[in-house]
Formats: C-alpha cells, structure tokens, sequence
C-alpha cells in the first residue's frame, strides 16, 4: 500500500498506521518538505489520539535508538524533533519499488534494516489499491507576467503555475523530461509515481531535471476556482474562465521558457488526463507545421512523448462519464446557492469515478459479494447482520463510501467540475483545420504509447489508433486487471518500457 515515498495508508477504524520511507527520497529536492509533512502528521496524530499505538513521536524516539543505538530524548516532542528522526529512520532503509498491496507481508517484527510500523489492521483489508499518497500544493510558483489570454478568448490576469523538481539541470539546459499529471493528481510527483523517481528509475533523477507542473484550473497550487481574481480581489468560484488543454500545455511551456530557461525538452510523459497534456505537447512542441515552439536552431522544442492511457480528443463516452459526475454535483441542494458545499454530490462523483478507473474483474477478485464484516459478526458463529437490502453492508459499498469521504479532505466542487470541464476539451484537431489522423500525421519527434489491456474508460483501440498515425510512434501494452488505473498502479511495467524508449532515443 506504499509508493516510494512517504505515504500513508491509514485504516478507516483510526487503530494504526504503516509507513515506509525510501532511501532514494534523500537525494530529491523535496525530502525537507516531505519529511516535515510526515513529522507534522506523526506529531498531530500523537497529541490528538494518545491513546493509540500510531507511528507517533514517541515511537520514532524509542525506535530510533534502538536502530542507532543513542539515548531517547526526553523532552517533548515536536515537528522538528520528529524530522531529525525520520531522516535518520530514511537513511537506514531499503528503497521499497512495489506498491502493491497484495503483495505486501505483515509481520509484526522489523526485518533487517527495515523499519516499520505495522497497522492493527490486516493489509489484505485495507480495500484495492490506492493511486495516490499524501496530496499537498507544495512546490515553486510560476506567475504569468500580465494577462495570458485563453484559447476562448477570455484573460487570466497574473496566472500561475504551481510546480516541483527533482534531478539537476545541465549546462546546455536540455535535460529536462516533464511529467504531466492526471484529473486529481498534483505537481508532486513523488506522491503518486514515487516509484518511477529516483536514480537508475524511468525518472532517473542523476540524468535527468525532472519537472511536474499542476494542471491550470487545478486546486494544488495554480490558479484556479478557489484562487483570488486579482481584477476583483474575490474568489473565481463558478466564474472561473473555461480552460482547455490547450491553455494549460502552452501555459507550461512558456514557464519552462521564460522561468526555467530550458533550450529544449528531452521527454514529456503523461497518462489519463496527463497523456492529454503530452499529446497537447507533441503538437505545439513537436510539430514543425503545427507546432509554436522551437529551440534557438528552429528544431522542435519538444524532442518525444510518452503519451499513456488516453485518446487524441475525448469521446462522447468519456465526456458522457464526466457529465454524470457533474450531474450529481449539480444535483446537490447546496450547488445553487453555496457551490464549494455541494461535497455530498462530490462524493458520489468520485465514487462513480472510481468504479470507471477500474475494472470488473477488479472489483470481483478484491470483493466478490462479501459482507462488511461487525463487531457482532465476528463474536459469533453466525453472522447477525443483514445479507441483502438496505442494510446490507457490502464491503464494495464500504471501500466506495470510505474513498468519496476521504475525497473531500483534498478537492472542492467546483474545480472537480471545472477540471472535468476542461478533460473535455481535449481533441487536438480543434482550430487545427484537419482531423486527429492529420494533425497526428504531423507530428515528427519520437513517440511511445501506452495503453492498458483491461481499460474500459480509454480502450486501448484509442491508443492503437494514436500510434498508428504518428510517423514516429509505437505502441506498448500494460497488462493486469486494475483497469485505467493501471498507468499509475503498473508502475514495473510502465517504468520498464519508459526506460528502453529513453535508450533508443536519447
């Protein structure tokens, strides 16, 4: 249940947490930021819920003694404290690439070197696997100077870009790769794809200056819903400006332009709505009939894409999933007169989100027609509680109510509405005066694309499809039954053809 990072997987009954801290986190930009959040949430936890057996100061003071073989401190701990102990703890472990849950043993003892806290609660029923880890908007800020006019005409006055780095960058400035992140992911990458980062990795961070900028629109950082309008001084709200993919791709490259100064851009790399924004890439940076960007010799800005689990415009069915999460928002009494509190309707968007994302097969192999399983259950031989109808407590019903809930603590209303407003823009033959097969055929830089056997949201057809009409493209397959969401769970697969690309292209 962990990536290569700081990630927790915290049990619904608030009776333990199991983290594990990679090594290769020492060598990114980040570590300071990250291990402060983890210290911050350790320390919190502690004083909110003493009682408990969490991964609290305390703990990390004892085990860390033992493990290098030092005096517990006995003042009070604090943030600070807990930092300088975490990062101790990180130095000392293995970097742990598999962030399957499946997979994971819990045994109740440290292993080696390892350190762990374990849950109280069996791994095996802590729900499917979670894509993301710990979501924040830390990063560098990119302020648009003066008004960046939006492809429908409309103006975003000081836009900015929220953004992270991991890597240096060279001399020449062209050893960039730019990832790009989907519907509810953030600039840190090391969140959700924390197993592709690092040395020797797909991301290799001692070759590469890897970027991860938020989406425009998006609520991680970047202007967005819940920004401030500086024209007004008040909140956008639901008078945010419409967005497309368009506008946030070119937003990103004149940032890696004018803020970052990069000479070119060695790879960009994205999936579900981040492959969007790489295809987005590939034709205004890597296109020399359609493209606007180039490096000081007139080549392509963009030097190849790894465009993974989407299409070249979005369909009616993807448009037709998104309309419905945006109905059960609109359908949420608050939507009309307090938008941002319309989260019960949000809740039910992400389920619904979440049953898209995944696969049939997926949802059977992990809950089949189980029953959530009670206090009074498990006291007796015969189960008490209801075995069907409306109190039937299916413990698919419980992992869907547990992830809209948990939804909340992290995205509003409306920008899930905006964002998804803006996934549908996606088709990069509009204002192009061609068709997809055309604009496709004109872009001449290297690509790979990457589609998922059991995705029923963007059906690997769409990736073959994009492949065969780029001049320069191939075709990779992800296999496993996880569905759409395979492009971040996969991360062995993904990672591997990624790394043979950059290999024969670079």
């Amino acid at each position: 249940c962990l990536h290569d990072s700081a990630i927790f997987c915290q049990p619904k009954s608030l009776d333990g947490i199991d983290v594990v801290v990679s090594h290769h986190m020492m060598r990114s930009k980040s570590h300071s930021d990250v291990m402060s959040q983890l210290a911050r949430r350790i320390w919190s936890n502690g004083k909110r819920h003493p009682q408990q057996r969490w991964l609290s100061a305390s703990s990390l003071v004892s085990t860390a003694a033992a493990n290098n073989n030092r005096t517990s401190p006995t003042t009070e701990q604090s943030p600070r404290t807990a930092v300088s102990l975490v990062s101790s703890i990180t130095a000392r472990t293995r970097c742990f690439r598999n962030n399957n849950i499946n997979n994971y043993q819990c045994p109740n003892k440290p292993i080696g070197n390892h350190v762990r806290f374990y849950s109280s609660t069996p791994c095996q029923q802590l729900g499917m696997k979670d894509e993301y880890g710990v979501m924040d908007d830390s990063g560098e800020t990119f302020v648009y100077d003066g008004d960046f006019v939006l492809e429908n005409g409309q103006v975003l006055s000081q836009a900015q870009l929220r953004y992270q780095t991991y890597g240096e960058l060279n001399a020449e400035k062209d050893n960039a790769i730019v990832i790009c992140h989907a519907l509810t992911g953030n600039a840190s990458l090391h969140s959700w794809w924390g197993g592709l980062l690092g040395p020797g990795l797909a991301f290799d961070t001692s070759k590469y200056f890897v970027i991860c900028c938020n989406i425009l629109g998006s609520c991680y950082g970047s202007t967005g819903p819940m920004s401030i309008d500086p024209t007004t001084g008040k909140q956008y709200g639901v008078d945010f400006p419409d967005i497309s993919v368009k506008d946030t791709v070119r937003l990103q490259l004149l940032m890696m332009q004018q803020d970052l100064q990069l000479s070119s851009i060695k790879c960009v790399i994205g999936g579900s709505f981040g492959g969007m924004q790489t295809l987005e890439y590939a034709v205004q940076g890597g296109s020399s009939t359609k493209g606007n960007f180039f490096d000081s010799g007139g080549k392509p800005y963009v030097r190849s894409v790894v465009p993974i689990a989407c299409g070249a415009a979005h369909t009616a069915w993807q448009i037709a999933i998104s309309e419905v999460q945006r109905q059960s928002i609109y359908k949420d009494p608050n939507w009309k007169t307090n938008p941002v509190e319309a989260t019960d309707g949000l809740n039910v968007a992400r389920q619904f989100g979440m049953i898209s994302y995944r696969t049939p097969q997926g949802y059977i192999s992990k809950f089949d027609r189980r029953m959530q399983q009670t206090k009074g259950d498990a006291d007796q031989a015969t189960p008490t509680s209801a075995l069907y109808g409306s109190s039937a407590q299916w413990q698919v019903k419980s992992y869907l109510e547990y992830q809209g809930e948990k939804f909340l603590s992290r995205f509003d209303p409306v920008t899930y509405v905006k964002m998804t407003e803006q996934m549908d823009s996606h088709d990069i033959a509009r204002g192009r005066g061609a068709s997809t097969d055309d604009i496709l055929g004109q872009i001449e830089i290297p690509a790979l694309v990457m589609g998922i056997d059991s995705d029923v949201l963007y059906p690997l057809k769409e990736q073959e499809h994009i492949a065969e009409h780029l001049p320069n493209g191939s075709l990779k397959v992800i296999h496993g039954d996880d569905g759409h969401d395979g492009f971040l769970l996969e991360q062995d697969q993904v990672g591997n053809h990624i790394i043979e690309f950059m290999k024969q292209n670079h």
